[in-house]
């Protein structure tokens, strides 16, 4: 069997991955199948286990891809905007927005709910939050260096940002009604001007 040229096997493992967002977050993780992913992303199942070894490697696929366009957009605000607590009021805007998106709210749940019983999925989750969690403590660090933003601990700000976003994701997976996500943004560029010096 031919292999495939490497920009071809990107594409396709990409295409899983989007075929695998958008099936999971129509009925659930737990009820999605191999199959259901190549029928979404119209590839045979031999294609699929030629970039997956199974359903799991392909959780693993989601969570990096999730990471990865965590990892983008702070690479495009540190680019863009010197400041810690614009970086940190872009950032939190943007994850806003993103957890705004109820497919990816399901999926992400899902994935969640996994880590808490599997171990390497936990772990593997656990490291992509803990990067996060490293860029946002560094924007404090420096914005406290600047004398941006009044002495404080910048991994605790650091996870309670993260903790935020994530909590308001799984809450508004139990109610979409709960809260509107525009005054959400509102209370949080209140939460982080608080916490600039005087």
């Amino acid at each position: 069997m031919p292999r495939l040229r490497e920009t071809t096997r990107t594409a396709r493992q990409r295409t899983f991955v989007t075929a695998a967002w958008r099936r999971a977050s129509a009925q659930g993780w737990r009820d999605m199948t191999v199959d259901d992913v190549c029928d979404e992303a119209g590839l045979s199942k031999g294609a699929f286990y030629a970039h997956f070894a199974s359903k799991r490697a392909l959780m693993e696929a989601l969570i990096e891809d999730d990471a990865a366009a965590v990892q983008a957009m702070t690479e495009a605000l540190e680019r863009r905007h010197p400041q810690g607590t614009e970086r940190l009021r872009r950032l939190t805007r943007w994850m806003l927005e993103r957890a705004g998106d109820p497919l990816r709210t399901q999926v992400l749940a899902d994935l969640w709910a996994v880590a808490l019983t599997d171990p390497e999925i936990r772990a593997r989750l656990s490291a992509a939050v803990e990067r996060n969690r490293r860029v946002l403590r560094r924007w404090v660090e420096e914005a406290m260096a600047s004398g941006e933003v009044a002495d404080l601990p910048a991994n605790a700000l650091a996870s309670i940002l993260l903790a935020l976003n994530d909590g308001l994701m799984l809450h508004r997976a139990l109610d979409e009604t709960g809260f509107q996500w525009a005054n959400v943004g509102r209370a949080m560029d209140a939460l982080l001007a608080g916490v600039r010096t005087r």
